[in-house]
């Protein structure tokens, strides 16, 4: 199964930006119990590798990908591909790291945000193209704008996606959304608040589940 038809039912990538070491495994957990499917790790985070590893191995049993975000540059992609990602996600679009992840037979999600960067993206070979920071450009009605002549390339939007919009990004037309801070907060994290957490995970994936 390919990554978008296994992502289609639960369309959602939670972003862990600055996740503590030492708490993969209630990362993980709280992800199962909403019905997430699929986590990245920003190559920025400190520990980044070691904690995508630590993560795969909590996520075996829960069926859930998890992936590297924040991929800039190649030295960046090889130590996600190392480390065990799944998939690749990048902030911007760069011709090498799509072109390495296809080699690689890795699904790329790179960012872009006209629809000059759009196009190239996909025909460099993503698999989706991220619309980041879409909040930052209209939010649902800039999706719906590009779906008018991008209606074959599959859109993730990002960028203040929360449970408030999650589902008018969807019924603009974005395929999938990725989100961050809004619910995987750092302070949250090292605070160790998994049960506001799974609260606010929960109340997005309801809003996305009314959506699709």
């Amino acid at each position: 199964m390919d990554f978008l038809e296994f992502i289609k039912a639960v369309p959602v990538i939670g972003i862990l930006r600055d996740i503590p070491r030492g708490c993969e495994g209630a990362c993980v957990t709280t992800a199962a119990a909403c019905g997430l499917k699929a986590i990245e790790v920003t190559m920025n985070t400190e520990g980044a590798e070691s904690i995508i590893a630590a993560l795969k191995q909590a996520a075996k049993p829960f069926d859930i990908k998890v992936g590297a975000g924040t991929v800039r540059h190649e030295s960046d992609l090889k130590k996600a591909l190392d480390a065990g990602a799944e998939f690749i996600v990048t902030p911007n679009t760069r011709n090498e790291i799509i072109r390495y992840s296809n080699t690689a037979g890795i699904p790329i999600i790179p960012g872009a945000l006209t629809p000059t960067e759009v196009q190239k993206a996909f025909d460099l070979g993503a698999t989706a193209v991220k619309v980041f920071p879409v909040n930052c450009v209209g939010g649902p009605e800039y999706i719906k704008a590009l779906r008018g002549p991008f209606r074959d390339i599959p859109l993730m939007a990002c960028g203040g996606v929360n449970p408030q919009n999650a589902g008018d990004y969807l019924k603009a037309g974005a395929n999938l959304l990725s989100f961050g801070a809004s619910i995987f907060a750092p302070a949250l994290m090292q605070g160790g608040d998994w049960k506001e957490i799974e609260k606010r995970l929960m109340a997005l994936l309801d809003s996305v589940k009314k959506a699709v």
